[in-house]
């Protein structure tokens, strides 16, 4: 099969929507199809062009099997709404023109959060006359309002139309979480022609191994219980709380934060973190690494932090760190609104689940965590077990089977994930 997808971020980015679409494509690609990933030269999420690359109108390359067209896009940081939805457009048009002179595929894929690079996916399907297939990865834009970006206006009604006119035009709707589908129902979308394919984690590239003795020395974690954070430090994530919850345990010096990643939230975290004296210390900042890189910093985890907002539009996520935690065998403590991802933790029994934003309750729970070593290691081990069952290569199988059935006229039908 012949495989034209859209998504506006791709590796050497890191987040997680890069992530997803490359580690699935791959196996695509193993499996015999031909896979072209439309996408922008890597710039996220600071706006800046990475080494190696530039902003031109049209470049190629290919990345394990996987042919790779990137196109011409106003850069911006991932801050703001305006600057940010002139950079989705820019590739919006860029992507878009630049994939009808492409051969014809089979099927044309577009990803979410931003709908945007949906809507070069849809005209491009329209034009090729092929079917078109809308993967839900975010609900956007409620969730602009939802992390406070932005309060319900005109141009967001605006949005949500278009938004649903996608969902309404496409062959099929690829949702990441159940509580995607069921929100999709509830504003009139056709059940039959949504699947739900949870997202997953690489299991060979994820997976227990001893802490990296390089990164513990370095890192100064040496004989710590260290909690990580590893990922996008976003308005969604209210990271302001975590340091309000490692002031609490300042006078424990057991206890270490890590951070890694970037973010629209990062700086202010780090200012809050420094005016309390605890950067440096208890908390630990590293920037952005190469995904390769992401074993070893997991690795030197005691304990995976998945933190959210609290707001009813993030009962319907579920963060990918959760599966990458999984395969590296962490126990994991969520904090953020009860939900899918609170749902799965809780259910395989990998992990601690709290209310959002109550720094004195994650504190607390942090004490009693490493007070209980053998608690920690039963939910360690329950963590590793329930990793298979969300693995990348089943969602890449489960998502195929939507896009061969699309292709071949069968969906909405029996092979329905």
């Amino acid at each position: 099969m012949k495989i034209l997808f859209f998504a506006d971020n791709f590796p050497p980015e890191v987040n997680a929507q890069a992530t997803r679409v490359y580690e699935r494509a791959r196996y695509w690609a193993e499996w015999g199809h031909e896979v072209t990933v439309m996408t922008t030269a890597p710039n996220f999420p600071k706006g800046k062009l990475y080494p190696g690359y530039r902003n031109a109108w049209r470049s190629t390359e290919v990345i394990d099997g996987i042919r790779v067209v990137r196109t011409k896009s106003y850069m911006s940081a991932n801050e703001g709404v305006a600057l940010r939805t002139l950079d989705f457009l820019s590739f919006m048009v860029s992507g878009g023109i630049a994939a009808l002179f492409e051969r014809r595929p089979d099927v044309v894929v577009s990803t979410s959060p931003q709908f945007f690079a949906a809507v070069a996916g849809w005209a491009v399907g329209k034009v090729r006359r092929v079917p078109f297939v809308f993967e839900l990865g975010d609900l956007w834009p409620a969730s602009i309002t939802g992390v406070g970006a932005m309060r319900p206006n005109l141009f967001l009604r605006l949005m949500e139309r278009v938004e649903l006119f996608l969902y309404r035009q496409s062959a099929a709707v690829v949702a990441l979480t159940n509580r995607f589908k069921q929100d999709l129902v509830r504003r009139h979308i056709d059940p039959a022609k949504i699947a739900v394919v949870i997202n997953g984690v690489d299991l060979p590239r994820y997976s227990p191994r001893p802490p990296d003795p390089d990164l513990v020395k370095s890192l100064g974690l040496e004989g710590k219980f260290t909690l990580g954070y590893i990922g996008t430090h976003g308005l969604a994530h209210a990271l302001e709380n975590v340091v309000e919850a490692a002031d609490l345990l300042r006078d424990d010096d057991d206890f270490r934060f890590l951070f890694v990643g970037e973010g629209a939230s990062r700086k202010k975290v780090m200012e809050l973190a420094e005016a309390k004296g605890l950067a440096g210390k208890q908390m630990i900042f590293v920037p952005s690494q190469p995904k390769a890189a992401m074993p070893s910093y997991w690795s030197v985890c005691d304990l995976a932090l998945i933190h959210l907002k609290d707001t009813p539009v993030f009962d319907s996520v579920i963060p990918s760190k959760i599966f990458e935690a999984m395969g590296m065998g962490r126990a994991l403590l969520f904090a953020g609104p009860a939900g899918e991802a609170s749902e799965i933790i809780t259910g395989e029994g990998a992990g601690v689940v709290l209310p959002p934003e109550d720094p004195a309750m994650l504190a607390e729970a942090l004490r009693a965590l490493k007070a209980d070593p053998a608690r920690m290691a039963q939910l360690a081990r329950n963590s590793h077990d329930a990793a298979p069952r969300f693995s990348r290569e089943r969602q890449a199988r489960d998502m195929m089977a939507v896009l061969e059935a699309v292709v071949e006229r069968r969906w909405p039908g029996p092979c329905r994930t």
